[in-house]
């Protein structure tokens, strides 16, 4: 016979295994079944609720002068932590979902602008809250620049070049943030003098020149206390594995049976400022976050300088003893080896991605869904925020200088 080698007990074994299955295959097929048409039907109604949203994007056109720290822009972006999703009924039949946004920094043949991407709902609200922390900018609604672009279509001259950037090290690790860098100080130091993170940033974006492009996308939502949860996940939390972090951090020295005492005389300097960090991130409003850049070009205009220099850009914000960015490899449009793409199908796949994922601001739900990072509001605002006199970038638009007031028919 076929299995005469198998142990009967094996076959036994195997034999009451199908007599279950069979038994119970009534009940248990329905509740799968179940389970695959909630899963298909949340997605449905998602999609449905997410493609009836009505978009704008708003241009933040800055004034010839920013006396203000970035703290200003933290107090601006707290109108983003928007953390509502409706009841159950809400998000089971209606689709809904946290709202979500995208700050972007662009540049297009070396002109640098700033924008908020958004539905028109919160429109007015994000207005009115970025004019009472920045009275002489001007907000407009433009049209979509990513319109401009037909990469991927018959005829056209564009390519691309992109990535998504992930942390280095663990969520809870704060990045070096604008209050490392004494940017909240007030007369400590002539602006001038001060170092700005985002500064090599904007110098980079506006050295580009002509049938060139550079684009930035940061997409945020508010972040939950369980960060990265569903039904089958019970998610991470990321202020939890913050406050581990720093009782880790803090040398606990105890003998079996005694209360945990933190000894902060055996801190170095540097564990003193990382622990400092983490309390004040702990603090602060946390943002689900996605970082996406890309290096648009005409074909007879390429710099090849500029694919590394978008990651070198954003390297600014690393910090040996916290946190930073890197490329994430899953989507980076670029490959070490030439047998890890025969014939370039893999390398054309992830450009056509990463520019539709761009123009759709897509993160957080499909068709282009991702792994967020965590992000406090003081982190964001150092990332995005309305340079000062200290970037003297002559392609960033500025307005000529004059006293404005905000529209009038803004919330008050």
């Amino acid at each position: 016979m076929l299995f005469d080698f198998v142990p009967p007990e094996i076959i036994a074994i195997f034999g009451d295994t199908y007599d279950i299955l069979v038994l119970f295959a009534p009940y248990l097929i329905p509740i799968a079944a179940f389970g695959v048409f909630m899963v298909v039907w949340k997605n449905y109604v998602v999609a449905h609720f997410i493609h009836e949203m009505e978009w704008v994007l708003l241009e933040i056109k800055l004034p010839q002068e920013i006396e203000k720290s970035p703290q200003a822009m933290e107090l601006a972006l707290t109108i983003l932590h928007q953390t509502s999703k409706g009841s159950w009924v809400d998000q089971w039949w209606n689709g809904k979902v946290r709202a979500w946004f995208s700050l972007e920094i662009v540049s297009i043949e070396g002109s640098v602008h700033f924008f908020v991407y958004t539905q028109k709902f919160h429109s007015k609200l994000i207005q009115s809250h970025f004019y009472s922390q920045y009275p002489n900018i001007e907000i407009q609604e433009v049209d979509d620049y990513t319109h401009g672009v037909n990469f991927g279509e018959d005829g056209s001259d564009w390519d691309v070049w992109g990535t998504e950037f992930k942390h280095t090290e663990a969520d809870a690790y704060p990045i070096r943030t604008y209050i490392d860098y004494e940017l909240d100080k007030k007369g400590s130091k002539e602006e001038i003098e001060k170092v700005d993170p985002l500064t090599p940033f904007i110098e980079f974006f506006g050295s580009i020149g002509k049938g060139e492009q550079l684009w930035f996308q940061i997409l945020v939502r508010a972040s939950e206390k369980k960060y990265g949860k569903t039904w089958w996940n019970k998610g991470r939390d990321w202020k939890k594995e913050g406050e581990e972090l720093v009782k880790k951090l803090r040398k606990p020295e105890a003998k079996p049976g005694q209360t945990i005492v933190y000894d902060t005389k055996l801190l170095s300097p540097g564990e003193e400022r990382v622990i400092k960090s983490l309390q004040r991130s702990l603090s602060k409003l946390a943002f689900d976050v996605g970082l996406r850049g890309i290096y648009l070009h005409k074909k007879d205009a390429v710099n090849h300088y500029n694919k590394p220099g978008i990651i070198m850009a954003v390297k600014q914000y690393n910090s040996e003893d916290m946190n930073g960015f890197k490329p994430n490899g899953k989507y980076l449009t670029d490959f070490d080896y030439p047998w890890e793409d025969f014939m370039g199908v893999r390398l054309a796949k992830r450009k056509r991605i990463i520019f539709n994922a761009y123009k759709k601001r897509s993160f957080f739900h499909p068709p282009y869904e991702r792994t967020p990072i965590v992000l406090s509001t003081e982190e964001l605002a150092t990332i995005y925020h309305l340079p000062g006199q200290v970037v003297t970038t002559p392609t960033v638009h500025r307005l000529p200088s004059r006293t404005g007031e905000p529209p009038r028919d803004l919330p008050r």
